[in-house]
């Protein structure tokens, strides 16, 4: 919501300006048309040359979460935690038990309590491949810290193409926008023999391709980029607090004592409470 606003703001505080100053919209609405033309289809041309067909449709997918905002929650971290602490548990009580929940994590009754991290391939992989790992007995903390941070540091590169690839076109839609004005200057000079009224009203249409370059560029798509960044580098929270929890069970801490170091890791306003966890896990341990 706070997105949609935004861009009413951008618009009506813009246009609604120039209007009061006195300009009048129709030579801008005249010439939106062919300028558009000229530098959105430019921009999309340089997009689709700079990038493959899976960070195209990877970018398109992105643009939503501008507006959506992370996709995990408060409560998808408290869930999160307790995914954990059982799986802990079990892996510390029988870790023949555990290999079922973690060789066919879509079969197991343990990550099915908790469909919207079992939906997510890449926290269930994360999961999964460090508590194998440990059956493995590859249990060095400070070893698996490394491969996990390597890992995640691999997965952010991956995730953080679509910021990267609008500001890319943030950074260009200005010099498009001046191809687009040379071109009506060009288109201007040819009629060079028309009255200074006619001239003035194709300078003023010529300059339409410059205010919209700065315009997309500045109002829109460069703040598209670091909306993404800050929701793509929250997101990225999530993945971060599998490999505290899961380095500090390394560690051998007591299964509570590793939970509420992934607690205190959680970020501030998605942290759920001591006393909420507590309440959680204990409902967990109820469960079990």
């Amino acid at each position: 919501m706070i997105g949609i606003i935004g861009i009413v703001i951008i618009f009506a505080m813009v246009f609604g300006g120039y209007i009061l100053a006195g300009g009048k919209m129709g030579i801008i609405l005249k010439s939106l048309p062919f300028e558009m033309m000229m530098i959105g289809g430019a921009a999309v041309g340089a997009f689709a040359i700079s990038n493959d067909g899976a960070a195209v449709k990877h970018t398109l997918k992105d643009l939503g979460k501008v507006f959506k905002g992370p996709k995990w929650k408060h409560d998808d971290y408290r869930d999160l935690l307790c995914l954990l602490f059982e799986l802990i548990r079990i892996a510390r009580s029988n870790p023949v038990t555990l290999e079922e929940h973690i060789e066919n994590p879509t079969e197991s009754d343990i990550f099915s309590k908790y469909p919207r991290i079992q939906a997510d391939s890449t926290a269930v992989a994360l999961i999964c491949d460090t508590l194998r790992t440990g059956t493995m007995n590859y249990d060095d903390p400070h070893q698996v810290e490394e491969v996990l941070e390597k890992r995640l540091e691999e997965y952010a590169h991956h995730v953080g193409h679509t910021p990267h690839a609008l500001q890319a076109v943030a950074d260009a839609l200005p010099a498009l926008g001046i191809v687009a004005a040379v071109l009506g200057v060009i288109k201007t000079m040819g009629s060079i023999d028309q009255p200074p009224e006619i001239l003035g009203k194709m300078i003023g249409g010529a300059l339409v391709g410059t205010f919209l370059g700065v315009f997309l560029a500045y109002g829109f798509f460069g703040p598209f980029a670091a909306r993404l960044t800050t929701v793509i580098d929250e997101e990225l929270h999530f993945y971060k607090l599998i490999r505290e929890v899961l380095v500090a069970n390394l560690h051998r801490h007591a299964p509570n004592i590793c939970i509420e170091v992934g607690r205190q890791n959680t970020p501030g306003h998605c942290r759920p409470s001591f006393s909420d966890l507590e309440e959680a896990l204990k409902a967990t341990k109820g469960a079990a």
